[in-house]
């Protein structure tokens, strides 16, 4: 499970990592590994695990701090706001993340070279899915700014979808990648995105204000950024199709468009799940929302 980078400073990088965790006992050891041998400091917040995520943190020397979990942009600005933090830069993991060890050694060699005036960097993020890497659908690269200096940068207030924005200077991209690979099998798969069903229905149900009203949350451009024409297109494109039908087209979109047929049977498990099950389930959340509120009147 080694995933040492070669070829780094002796001395750990001004680099502290966060990582938001609830019960990640069989991914976060892996996340760890590929942590420990470079970076100055790793931080956990913890919100109430009842497995052994804890003990496996305080193995590896992270700091571990609870805080009780709304969504994910109140737990990181918490901890942002909280962690006594001194190193120069921060970088964001999920704890079902991977740091490549190639991304390791870039890090290590570029964070003491960059002028003052680069606060963040974008990072690639490869999907694995059953042990494949999902290639196609147009899921890879998606580009997140996961590594920025400290006091320079906070999270959107999202309850899905949140990213990091910076308050001021300019962002750079990295060449390498980090992996997001989940080790608890596909019956969490589906319970996880069950909450994420939730959290995307609200986002759904008030996408204007959060995308046009909010001076936080970042701007939607067809051309901008790769994360701004994908909240462009989200809001003018996918949320002006009808209910119901528009998950289909997704899927047609991501497997066939994007060949994301080319990634096997693997892939024909994920973009079934994600691109159509998914999106069709958040549908169907927002059709009984609607139909209850219209009961109530």
């Amino acid at each position: 499970m080694s995933n040492h980078p070669s070829e780094t400073t002796d001395v750990p990088i001004s680099l502290s990592v966060i990582i938001l965790t609830y019960n990640e006992e069989l991914n976060l050891p892996y996340l760890l590994e590929s942590l420990t041998s470079w970076v100055a400091n790793i931080y956990v917040v913890d919100s109430g695990s009842t497995d052994k995520t804890i003990e496996i943190a305080e193995s590896y020397g992270a700091q571990v701090v609870y805080h009780p979990f709304i969504n994910q942009a109140v737990q990181l600005n918490w901890g942002l706001g909280h962690l006594d933090i001194t190193t120069d830069w921060i970088m964001r993991m999920d704890a079902d993340e991977v740091v490549m060890p190639e991304l390791a050694q870039e890090l290590c060699q570029v964070l003491p070279t960059l002028p003052s005036d680069v606060t963040g960097l974008y990072v690639k993020r490869r999907v694995y899915f059953m042990g494949r890497w999902i290639r196609h659908g147009a899921y890879y690269p998606t580009w997140l700014l996961r590594v920025f200096r400290t006091g320079k940068a906070f999270c959107e207030q999202r309850w899905m979808d949140e990213h990091m924005i910076l308050t001021e200077g300019r962002s750079i991209q990295l060449a390498h990648d980090i992996i997001d690979e989940n080790h608890k099998g596909l019956s969490f798969w589906t319970i996880k995105h069950d909450h994420f069903a939730n959290r995307e229905m609200l986002n759904l149900l008030d996408i204007r204000s959060e995308t046009e009203n909010n001076n936080e949350a970042i701007k939607s451009s067809l051309i901008g950024q790769q994360d701004q024409r994908k909240r462009w297109l989200k809001g003018n494109v996918y949320m002006r199709a009808p209910l119901f039908l528009r998950a289909f087209l997704y899927f047609l979109y991501r497997y066939c468009i994007r060949l994301g047929f080319l990634d096997g049977r693997e892939g024909l498990i994920f973009h079934t799940l994600q691109a159509f099950w998914y999106r069709f389930y958040v549908d169907a959340k927002i059709w009984e929302a609607r139909k209850l509120q219209n009961t109530d009147e």
